[in-house]
């Protein structure tokens, strides 16, 4: 059967004038629907198409030389195909070009993420092992990122974020607790092994999950509080093992844990509604805990100490020693950045995913270049936690 135009959508196949009782068959040479076979496809009909079949009410009506011949069918399908064709047309939408290039954008954010995710540590812990002064360490980390930044929007090379006192007032507690996590963080790699950080740091999730139930009032499927788990086992079982085990250390991956929980849980609540993008809001968020961290920095530490540290530190290394600190300042900035910008593109869920796979190729690379001693039943637990880590990640969806 041959149809020259389509003007009512496949439906219209029920109409009794196109369908009739039993062996009645359609009277009209032509038939005519919409110009769209579906919403779906989209598909806008050039050439003339002929009917090979379809199905009404459970019975499949296909073509043959001398009409349509009828058998019964449980599903309700139609097939057609041009005039030049052999094959019926597929209904199946072709991926939208948009939607792929989406997915290349995700794909290099997170190969860019994780790749200076693991240049700053390696970098970062060359520092701390020439230079024990962290807090120094991350206030340089912080105003390497606002200067970028500055120039950056002096120049107009990125647009400057239109922002008021309430965005300011919003973001207090977030640089708060994200000041306390960055030093925390530095502090614990300053005493022990990258890898025994980052190890430590996959129990993040239980410390959500902790305060958001006890704080917020939260529940959480039974799979989320299943996940825990492993990942508490897993962290214990590396921490009892590891070989370089030191309490400052320890402790301060786990405040670290606990204020980037509240850093995301102020965040939630604070920038709901605001419309900065992600490059600009971690700008401001660097700014704003550079303020806050230096005066601090000054008080634990101080100008003496820091440049008696830095004398030796240049002796020992050479001028080295200055491109490595400068080389942990720029890349902290810029994958912290990078992963506040693929925020604007994914999922919370697939974020923490994506941050399960940063802590694997931090704890690998930081063992092999440091050449860090690892003991089987370490490596266990370590795999035990951030195995528990990625099913926290699919329990939570």
């Amino acid at each position: 059967m041959k149809i020259t135009s389509l003007k009512q959508p496949i439906k219209s196949f029920l109409n009794p004038d196109v369908v009739r009782h039993k062996s009645q068959i359609p009277t009209s040479k032509y038939a005519t629907f919409s110009p769209i076979i579906t919403q779906k496809s989209n598909l806008l009909i050039q050439k003339p198409l002929f009917i090979s079949s379809f199905d009404v009410k459970g019975l499949i009506f296909t073509s043959n030389n001398n009409g349509f011949l009828k058998k019964r069918k449980s599903l309700i399908k139609c097939e057609a195909y041009e005039a030049d064709q052999s094959k019926p047309i597929e209904h199946e939408s072709p991926e939208i070009p948009g939607e792929a290039a989406r997915k290349i954008k995700i794909g290099i954010y997170f190969a860019t993420w994780w790749a200076l995710n693991v240049v700053f540590n390696i970098y970062n812990k060359k520092v701390l092992n020439a230079f024990p002064f962290p807090w120094l360490t991350s206030t340089l980390s912080l105003a390497m990122g606002s200067l970028i930044m500055l120039v950056s929007w002096a120049t107009r090379v990125v647009e400057a974020p239109n922002t008021d006192f309430d965005f300011w007032k919003a973001l207090l507690p977030v640089a708060v607790a994200h000041t306390i996590g960055h030093v925390a963080a530095t502090v614990s790699m300053s005493k022990v092994a990258v890898s025994f950080t980052h190890i430590i740091k996959s129990a993040e999730p239980a410390f959500s999950v902790l305060v958001s139930s006890l704080i917020l009032g939260e529940s959480f499927p039974a799979g989320v509080y299943l996940s825990l788990i492993p990942i508490i086992g897993g962290c214990a079982l590396a921490a009892v093992t590891e070989l370089n085990f030191n309490m400052i250390g320890f402790m301060g991956a786990m405040i670290s844990n606990l204020a980037f929980v509240f850093r995301n849980i102020f965040s939630k609540k604070g920038m709901k509604g605001k419309s900065v993008s992600g490059m600009n809001y971690y700008a401001c968020l660097s700014i704003l805990s550079l303020v806050l961290l230096t005066p601090f920095a000054i008080a634990v530490e101080g100008p003496q100490l820091w440049a008696a540290g830095w004398e030796t530190a240049v002796s020992q290394i050479g001028p080295n020693f200055i491109w490595w600190v400068a080389a942990q300042s720029v890349f902290y900035h810029l994958y912290n950045q990078v992963s506040y910008m693929s925020l604007d593109e994914i999922s919370p869920l697939t974020f923490s995913i994506g941050n399960t796979m940063k802590r694997i190729s931090v704890i690998v690379s930081s063992i092999i270049i440091f050449r860090t001693p690892v003991q089987p039943i370490n490596a266990l637990g370590a795999a035990i936690a951030v195995l528990g880590t990625f099913l926290y990640s699919q329990a939570k969806q």
